[in-house]
């Protein structure tokens, strides 16, 4: 990405991952407007279950984010174009207003092993809602752009998809995806209590009925672990960093440690660690 006149500011560095992401997670609610001269960052996640928009200032600061619920993708394939141009444009028209500010530019991210087809269907919804994109990466490595593992793995589960990339001194040397995520704990709730997947996926999330899914969800959570195992076969990686709106299931932080013989931890606001990578790696690399 250029700007004109000149080169884009340099990649920030995120010191405190928890500290950067609770400022991300409260600006979905409370947005902040650039200063002068601040060109906005934004970075664009087609998930299975969700579209999120995170939109940095100067320095990598959050300035707003934006959500929207809806199954669009599936497997890193756009599946629904119709409803996810739209939603991105909604988000983009919410944005704007919000930050009095045009944005024209975008970073996407798809996950490991997407092919070439699969990304210009990524693109085409960015270019649809009238942003252009000027970085396209891996999920996993937008998202250690937040969690800054130097040695180890990042692990992204979201809605249809595990994707693992190993890192050695903070570099992706091995990247991997498989299909199992959020949607199939939500497909095994719905079909033990014989409710719709909306209602399936609210007593998902009702930390009240925790207790109550995760017996359930067990061999879902059980069957991530095995896929990361595989994932990780033969490669070095002393710390496992967990994201991802799956992430936060109850349990997934043991039961990955336990199939992989690693320590793994659930980074704060998984949701949001990979869509603000994304953003992040609109700036240039130091």
């Amino acid at each position: 990405m250029t700007e004109k006149g000149g080169d884009p500011p340099v990649r920030p560095v995120i010191v405190n991952a928890a500290v950067f992401l609770a400022e991300v997670a409260r600006s979905l609610v409370h947005r902040r407007r650039p200063e002068v001269g601040e060109v906005p960052r934004l970075g664009l996640d087609l998930g299975t279950t969700s579209l999120v928009m995170v939109v940095l200032g100067e320095g990598g600061r959050p300035l707003a984010a934006a959500r929207r619920f809806a199954q669009v993708v599936r497997d890193g394939l756009v599946v629904d174009f119709d409803t996810a141009r739209r939603l991105t444009a909604e988000m983009k028209a919410e944005l704007e207003e919000s930050l009095e500010a045009e944005l024209t530019e975008t970073a996407l991210a798809v996950p490991p092993g997407t092919s070439v087809r699969d990304m210009a269907t990524h693109r085409h919804v960015a270019s649809g809602a009238g942003l252009e994109v000027t970085a396209l990466t891996e999920e996993p490595y937008a998202a250690n752009l937040v969690a800054g593992l130097r040695e180890g793995a990042i692990v992204d589960i979201g809605g249809g998809t595990t994707g693992v990339a190993v890192l050695r001194e903070g570099r992706v040397v091995h990247s991997f995806d498989e299909a199992t995520g959020g949607v199939h704990l939500t497909l095994v709730l719905a079909g033990h209590f014989k409710i719709s997947f909306e209602e399936a996926e609210r007593l998902k999330l009702d930390p009240a009925r925790s207790t109550q899914v995760r017996p359930l969800v067990i061999p879902v959570l059980q069957k991530i672990g095995t896929i990361i195992r595989r994932g990780l076969a033969g490669w070095p990686a002393p710390e496992l960093g967990l994201v991802g709106g799956t992430a936060a299931a109850p349990g997934l932080e043991e039961i990955v440690s336990q199939e992989t013989s690693r320590p793994a931890r659930v980074l704060a606001h998984p949701l949001l660690v990979t869509p603000a990578g994304i953003a992040l790696s609109a700036y240039a690399d130091a």
